[in-house]
């Protein structure tokens, strides 16, 4: 069906075609039933101390003020990310804002958080009871100057609707936002939302969406005040405003976060890195260029517990959420490997290692 309509699809500009993909979704017509898929169970996992039917996620940005997430439960995710949802409501950045680079299976956008702000998400999840694992991405307005206090805001206002909480501090298109990946900042803003866990009572799981941009020095650091702060996982990664170099589109100069099939290599070797070096006990969702099983795999076995997706989805639909889980236990099949856990962190392994598991010697 989604080959038939994407003619038309991408005849639209590509907000206009978002814009209308959410009013479709808000009808919430289409049958569960139609996206099952058989022997899921073998995708089965956990999140944070939560159960996922399967983990293929949906990345924040699609739906960013929490509009139609049990509508998007029924394609099939394991579980889904709403936002960036910022304290006050705000439009974003000037229009165009959103570039398709089909030639590479790429997207470009400088959205600038554009959401319905924390007090009306927060009522809207409130009354709509999520059918599913949801997480809640936060960050600030554009026009704060303090920004750690629009985390704190939202991070008080929205963990209770939350199944976890993503700190986002690594969009390209809030200026002033990657600077809390630097130890000062970072370690300031931590301690704030540690006070705020402490004096609220609040206890669900938080996660920092990290860049792909990032030096490789610092992820010691980052790793260091993670587990000094007892955040319970990472996200790696968003959208890249470089690594422009080797595409092909006419659009790959356009101001913003690239994201799609040129970020995959790049997030993969670093949540590989970043599984290495914590010997896997943080929890890492796997974001960038997933937009097939094998890719899918190939993040879960460089140490993603989970992954998600949203430029994927874009080019291939909603049933891209199907496909993946089908082609997902098919390779686990293929590889003798029980369920979907074990996969986690095998190709992280030194290569030795591998070569055993290669050959069956040892078992994960």
């Amino acid at each position: 069906m989604f080959s038939i309509l994407r003619p038309y699809i991408f005849s639209l500009d590509p907000e206009v075609a978002h814009d209308l993909a959410i009013k479709s979704l808000k009808a919430n017509i289409l049958p569960k039933s139609l996206f099952d898929v058989e022997d899921e169970e073998i995708l089965e996992t956990t999140l944070f101390n939560k159960k996922l039917p399967n983990p293929i996620g949906l990345a924040a940005g699609f739906d960013k003020s929490a509009e139609v997430y049990n509508s998007l439960f029924k394609f099939g995710f394991g579980f889904i990310e709403v936002g960036t949802v910022t304290p006050k409501r705000q439009l974003g950045n000037p229009k165009p804002r959103i570039f398709r680079l089909e030639k590479d299976q790429a997207l470009i956008n400088r959205l600038g958080f554009n959401n319905h702000g924390s007090e009306v998400i927060s009522k809207r999840i409130s009354n709509n009871q999520p059918n599913g694992i949801l997480g809640i991405n936060i960050g600030p307005n554009k026009d704060t100057k303090n920004k750690e206090d629009d985390y704190y805001s939202c991070f008080t206002k929205l963990s209770i609707y939350a199944s976890y909480v993503t700190i986002n501090i690594s969009s390209p298109n809030t200026e002033g936002l990657r600077k809390f990946h630097d130890q000062s900042e970072m370690e300031k803003l931590l301690i704030g939302l540690n006070k705020i866990r402490k004096d609220k009572r609040i206890d669900q799981p938080i996660a920092i969406k990290l860049s792909p941009d990032i030096d490789d020095g610092d992820t010691s650091t980052i790793i260091e005040l993670i587990k000094k702060y007892n955040i319970q996982g990472i996200i790696v990664s968003n959208t890249t405003d470089s690594n422009r170099e080797n595409l092909s589109d006419i659009k790959r100069n356009e101001v913003g976060g690239l994201s799609g099939h040129p970020l995959k290599d790049i997030s993969t070797n670093l949540i590989k890195k970043f599984y290495k070096e914590t010997k896997g006990r943080i929890k890492i969702i796997g974001v960038g260029g997933v937009d097939s099983g094998q890719s899918a795999f190939e993040k879960i076995t460089a140490g993603a517990d989970a992954v998600q997706l949203y430029t994927g989805m874009v080019y291939k639909g909603p049933g891209i959420v199907k496909d993946i889980k089908k082609e997902l236990i098919s390779i686990l099949k293929k590889e003798n490997l029980k369920d979907i856990r074990q996969a986690i962190g095998i190709n992280a392994w030194p290569t030795y290692l591998q070569e055993l598991y290669s050959s069956r010697k040892i078992y994960v």
